[in-house]
């Protein structure tokens, strides 16, 4: 992977994570308790040796640039290598990024100061296991263009992704970007349809090019998948790479996290008993940084007021108090309390839940503090009088909430 650059498109404004998108870019915002989900795809870069990777940020950056300036800043640069974020800088064009060829092309000068001979584009906001040096490798093996790492879908699922035709030896003969209907089929599997995850290795010499051409074109999208790749096709030497899966299920685990629903799912796959997606795969790690904590802590052992936590993710620095926790992910620094009952709720770091609450499907930003009493998850109509609920009706509690009339109760480990 020496010659290859990474670029990592984090600058989406994550409408339809809202509200967790409302303060931060969705790259930043916290999965599987203690990390972030753009921590995922820089695993994969790790742990593929592409050790080169320029992150392409915009909305809302803060928080994400800190957490690459203090968690990733672990590679060699007096060997030339770097995770580094680049914002955008107008500096060839007077415009934010239009599209993901665009906010490519706006970079196509720090891209070219590399002088790769391979671009890897890639995103933030997937939660997957792969090793890129296996696409690379097919890349250079059918002599290729550019090559699309591809996942097998249900017809039903197409207006979600660009999907393709690909014959017998992968290549790309056709390219419909979220099509409602297509009468395209994989060749893996006739029932399924060869869906793009949006990962694309372009050859430096073919991308350059592509990028300049589009940019001049004012009825582009400027985007790869409504725009670039669908007339490549048939003039250049287009192929799929099927997800081979470092994460060693018995299914295949890709999800694209941009929505409440897939976000709470995706979160709620790593709390059961034996995970579809693995955090604790010692082959495959994935990296993070996070603030010195003690360890968790469960305390109180008396009927009724049992603290414990069964079938959940427990980060350092918890104290459950006399509290009882299920089906659960619990970021650092979070406290529940005595009597209450915390179930399949995602908590953010530095949450304090009171006594006596009931909270069920939820998701629970950071710094909230829930007063003690409240009930969350049971009553979708109240709920939605103080909180965001989504269709399926999870509850989204954000750090605007201040409809407290009762201070938070804290239990201090007394007799009483």
């Amino acid at each position: 992977m020496k010659d290859t650059l990474g670029v990592l498109l984090a600058g989406g404004a994550g409408e339809r994570l809202y509200p967790l998108t409302r303060d931060r870019a969705k790259p930043a915002v916290t999965f599987g308790g203690i990390y972030r989900i753009i921590d995922i795809t820089l695993s994969n870069c790790i742990n593929s040796d592409l050790r080169r990777v320029y992150i392409l940020t915009q909305y809302k950056a803060l928080s994400l640039n800190r957490h690459i300036r203090e968690g990733w800043n672990i590679l060699g640069s007096e060997v030339g290598e770097f995770i580094e974020v680049l914002p955008p800088m107008k500096r060839v064009s007077d415009q934010w990024y239009q599209g993901t060829a665009d906010a490519v092309y706006q970079n196509i000068y720090s891209i070219g100061s590399e002088q790769p001979k391979h671009v890897l584009i890639l995103s933030g906001d997937h939660i997957y296991k792969m090793n890129y040096d296996l696409m690379l490798r097919q890349h250079l093996d059918s002599a290729a263009d550019v090559t699309l790492a591809t996942i097998q879908i249900d017809p039903d699922e197409t207006y979600r992704f660009g999907v393709m035709a690909v014959d017998s030896d992968n290549r790309v003969t056709g390219f419909e970007e979220k099509p409602t209907f297509t009468k395209l089929r994989s060749p893996y599997n006739p029932e399924k349809v060869s869906a793009s995850m949006g990962i694309y290795l372009f050859n430096t010499d073919v991308l350059i090019p592509i990028l300049l051409k589009d940019a001049e074109d004012e009825h582009s999208h400027h985007d790869f998948g409504k725009d670039i790749l669908p007339k490549m096709v048939d003039d250049y030497r287009v192929y799929s790479f099927d997800f081979v899966d470092e994460n060693k299920k018995e299914a295949l685990y890709w999800r694209d996290v941009g929505t409440l629903e897939a976000y709470y799912e995706a979160n709620m796959d790593v709390v059961s008993i034996s995970p579809v997606f693995n955090l604790y795969d010692e082959a495959w790690p994935i990296r993070t940084h996070q603030r010195q904590y003690p360890p968790a802590k469960f305390v109180f052992e008396e009927p009724g007021r049992t603290g414990q936590a069964l079938d959940s993710i427990v980060s350092a620095g918890c104290i459950v108090s006399g509290g009882t926790v299920r089906y659960s992910v619990l970021s650092p620094d979070v406290r529940v309390n005595s009597y209450t009952e915390v179930d399949s709720t995602i908590m953010f770091s530095h949450v304090n839940i009171g006594r006596h609450c009931r909270i069920r499907r939820a998701i629970i930003d950071r710094d909230v503090h829930i007063p003690e009493g409240t009930t969350i998850g049971f009553d979708p109509e109240s709920d939605r009088q103080k909180y965001f609920v989504t269709d399926s009706g999870i509850t989204v509690v954000t750090r605007d909430y201040s409809l407290f009339e009762n201070p938070v109760s804290v239990d201090y480990f007394t007799s009483e």
